[in-house]
């Protein structure tokens, strides 16, 4: 959790933090990973004061021309945008890691790579696919027992295919023939389509899993009941 300052400590504007909400799910184009940590900050009405935040895994190219930030929530991989949580969350912005400076639009660096590698590659195919690492500790979750138990995988990498539909990449352990296991490997497997998929998490909550925190079982059954 973390608390943020909402005015740009580089200058005197306040920034603006009005919602922009899209509708529809846009496919995607390209993607351009997050390699300099910086996170995707949202609220909800539980706490409207606070702002909490989250590793963004990349930056996408929308179909609708957009550049947006993703991140592995719940059951997907959501834009900015459209994130929302049980307790009615929403996005807010962006932020610099360790800082205190929030933006609201993708930063240009990003938009120019992407700009520049749909350029050179061109819109992606039918059978045409990209696959980036995930570098921010996400775990799949399952469970075939409503929740009585739960098994956790690292999730490798995230694989776009040609129509733009993203699916996370775990090892299917009996067809591991060589580690580490890498994007690209032969062993993965969409998680999405795999018995028991339940939800995504960071690598925090995942770890908290992990220990059996009560806190984050809590949160578990809460989501159970709810979806």
């Amino acid at each position: 959790m973390v608390r943020a300052n909402r005015q740009d400590p580089r200058g005197s504007n306040v920034i603006p933090f009005t919602p922009r909400r899209r509708s529809g799910k846009p496919s995607i184009l390209r993607l351009s990973p997050e390699y300099d940590g910086m996170e995707l900050l949202y609220a909800n009405d539980q706490h409207p004061d606070t702002l909490f935040s989250l590793k963004i895994l990349a930056w996408a190219r929308l179909e609708d021309g957009t550049t947006q930030a993703l991140v592995p929530w719940l059951r997907d991989l959501v834009t900015a945008s459209a994130l929302s949580d049980p307790l009615n969350g929403r996005w807010e912005g962006y932020r610099l890691p360790d800082s205190d400076y929030l933006f609201r639009d993708a930063p240009e660096h990003k938009v120019q790579e992407l700009d520049a590698a749909l350029r050179f590659f061109g819109k992606p195919g039918d059978h045409s696919c990209q696959e980036i690492p995930d570098t921010i500790g996400t775990h799949a979750v399952f469970s075939q027992d409503e929740f009585e138990t739960l098994s956790l995988m690292e999730v490798v990498s995230w694989r776009v295919q040609g129509d733009g539909t993203p699916q996370a990449m775990v090892a299917d352990e009996a067809a591991v023939t060589q580690t580490p296991v890498l994007p690209g490997d032969a062993s993965l497997v969409a998680a999405e389509q795999q018995e028991g998929f339940r939800y995504f998490f960071q690598h925090g909550i995942a770890n908290r899993l992990k220990e059996h925190d009560p806190e984050a079982l809590a949160a578990i059954a809460m989501l159970a009941a709810r979806y």
